[in-house]
């Protein structure tokens, strides 16, 4: 008998073998749109079971404060501005309102956000609407991302060498509100949350982005902490970490307890998908690794189903939820990414 998606997840999660590898979906808006029509779906359910998706539902809670959270300007006070190239659309930060602070009497001036601003019972709600099929993923902390916002990203990197007291304010008050927004979140679950995501990009296309002291004195032990907060309301742990990040894996999985690593981006170094089977895999499951940088993007339907094949050989030891290694973008062909689901669904049974 067929698994259904959240089933599938959790069998992965309990060690068990489900009735077939999972999958899941990354893409623009851009993109989703683009399936929809070219796939004749009236919505994105349609979408996930003609594709054969198992879809994480993700519920949040309701912003209740609207002064901040306008077109332009989030309730961090980053401002930003839509960029627009060609296909898409993306907004960047363009106004950082913590450039000019000087100590970290300055940070704490600065208007922070308040949990206090959001609707939890949103969250309750979206649960209980929930009919069990797909697995429900709620929350997200990546805390130097948004530093990187709020300072700069150039100035964010030279705080952590040179302005160690302003690195830990700032680090400090993102911290302090994510732990009790995702404890609301969490509680207003009421049991029914099975994923959550601790991120941070930690590696680049051809090594890591800061080094492994730094990373453990600035990010680490709040990872624990979330993560340890997670655990307490029975939610499994994923990590997001782009590019090159194999020196942080040790850490991430022994001292941070992740469950889940995406997107694994294998044609990085240190990320080559046998050696993370190998020293990995039977502590973590893999999320993502069929390439959207080159494959998705760029190859022909045969090198897709191809690189499919060849990923479920060599997760064939390990545990794997096949998904783009990011969003898709509206390069990749549609049949590119039908190719995806089709070869994972036809050649992904135990």
């Amino acid at each position: 008998m067929s698994m259904t998606p959240r089933q599938r997840w959790v069998a992965l999660l309990e060690g068990r073998r489900p009735d077939r590898i999972p999958t899941d979906y990354q893409a623009t808006a851009e993109v989703t749109a683009r399936l929809l029509r070219d796939l004749d779906c009236h919505d994105e359910n349609a979408l996930w079971r003609k594709l054969h998706v198992d879809k994480r539902m993700e519920v949040c809670p309701r912003p209740t404060r609207g002064d901040r959270n306008d077109n332009d300007t989030d309730i961090w006070g980053v401002r930003y501005t839509n960029v627009d190239y060609g296909r898409g659309h993306y907004l960047t930060p363009v106004g950082h309102p913590l450039a000019d602070v000087e100590s970290p009497d300055d940070v704490h001036k600065h208007r922070w956000p308040d949990p206090d601003d959001f609707d939890y019972t949103a969250v309750t709600q979206a649960v209980d609407a929930s009919d069990g099929r797909y697995p429900i993923h709620a929350g997200h902390f990546e805390p130097f991302l948004r530093y990187a916002y709020m300072r700069g990203l150039e100035q964010a990197y030279m705080d952590l060498a040179t302005r160690e007291d302003i690195a830990e304010a700032i680090l400090g008050r993102i911290f302090d509100f994510h732990y009790e927004y995702h404890r609301r979140i969490f509680a207003a679950g009421a049991g029914r949350i099975d994923t959550m995501y601790v991120a941070e990009d930690l590696g680049s296309q051809r090594g890591a982005l800061m080094s492994l002291e730094m990373y453990r004195r600035f990010l680490l032990p709040n990872q624990i902490k979330l993560a340890d907060l997670a655990r307490s309301f029975g939610i499994h742990v994923m990590y997001h970490t782009d590019g090159a990040s194999r020196q942080f894996l040790g850490d991430l999985i022994d001292r941070v307890g992740i469950e889940i690593l995406n997107p694994i981006q294998w044609r990085c170094p240190g990320m080559e998908r046998e050696g993370l089977v190998r020293d990995f895999g039977e502590r973590i499951i893999f999320h993502g690794s069929i390439d959207n940088q080159q494959t998705l993007a760029f190859g022909s339907v045969d090198d897709v189903i191809a690189e499919v094949r060849e990923s479920i050989e060599i997760y064939r030891p390990a545990r794997w939820i096949c998904a783009p290694c990011h969003n898709i973008q509206p390069i990749s062909p549609t049949e590119n990414i039908v190719a995806m689901y089709e070869t994972i669904h036809e050649y992904g049974c135990y």
